[in-house]
């Protein structure tokens, strides 16, 4: 295991997940990514990338293929819980901007990752085509145009309601269209062989909690420096606001819309 300081992508209060939260209450992550692994198709003797595998579970599905996987997280609470719920894999504390491997994945994988990295996008798609084999392949899948954007409407007029002001700042996600990522994977040294932009509404567990345990898993930095009363105050804002798009028959729904990508590594890279 490598155990170099990791170099943060993300602000910090992004690394400090609730990773025994994650599994109970938000394992759709994982389970929506499995139809993700039929585009990999992982092959016996391959040698995959994992990125931000959270705390295994998809890092184990690829090696029930007979591919040897390493799985990479920058939040060490994931990684933690990833080797205790899988303790004879490799899970290694690494952040995707700065990879200590070379040349030599056949394929990097990555599930509902990508959006958390902001501004270190074109470093890490560098980095993710440095590390492959000539002719490997790319794929991955992360929250495209549009994504969460009924919720995230929900934030920022219950923060200016409340006088708090809505600091798009604290927004920590990256939301591509298919053809900005086109051209940072082609600027890269990728070749795009399949994009799909598609909406996903997500159920989310706990009936009436599913939102703002939604809001708490993955949103809290929007709300730094507000707690107690006030905070939960902002929430039942929220959920006031939204309640007529995202709530149905006693289920909160996540407005997701997905971007899902396969792109090959060129045979000859011209950096």
């Amino acid at each position: 295991m490598n155990k170099n300081q990791p170099i943060n992508s993300q602000p910090p209060s992004l690394n400090e997940w609730n990773a025994e939260l994650y599994d109970k209450k938000h394992s759709f992550v994982s389970s929506l990514g499995l139809d993700l692994l039929e585009l990999l198709s992982p092959h016996k003797g391959e040698k995959i990338l994992d990125l931000g595998c959270g705390t295994g579970h998809l890092s184990y599905k690829i090696t029930g293929k007979g591919a040897k996987v390493i799985g990479i997280d920058n939040a060490p609470a994931m990684i933690s819980q990833a080797h205790s719920n899988y303790p004879n894999l490799d899970f290694q504390l690494q952040s995707a901007d700065h990879l200590s491997f070379q040349q030599q994945f056949d394929g990097v994988f990555s599930n509902a990752t990508l959006h958390w990295i902001k501004s270190e996008k074109e470093k890490v798609v560098a980095e993710i085509c440095r590390v492959l084999k000539p002719g490997g392949r790319f794929v991955a899948e992360f929250g495209g145009k549009g994504n969460v954007g009924e919720i995230v409407r929900g934030i920022y007029e219950a923060l200016d309601a409340g006088g708090y002001g809505s600091n798009k700042e604290l927004n920590p996600w990256y939301f591509p269209s298919i053809g900005e990522y086109a051209s940072l994977l082609e600027k890269e040294g990728f070749e795009l062989s399949f994009a799909r932009l598609f909406p996903r509404p997500t159920p989310l567990a706990d009936g009436e909690k599913g939102l703002r345990n939604w809001i708490e898993m993955f949103a809290g930095c929007f709300f730094e420096g507000i707690s107690g009363e006030d905070k939960l105050n902002l929430l039942a804002d929220i959920e006031d606001r939204v309640r007529s798009k995202l709530y149905q028959n006693g289920t909160w729904f996540a407005d997701y819309k997905r971007l899902r990508i396969i792109a090959l590594k060129q045979l000859i890279v011209n950096n």
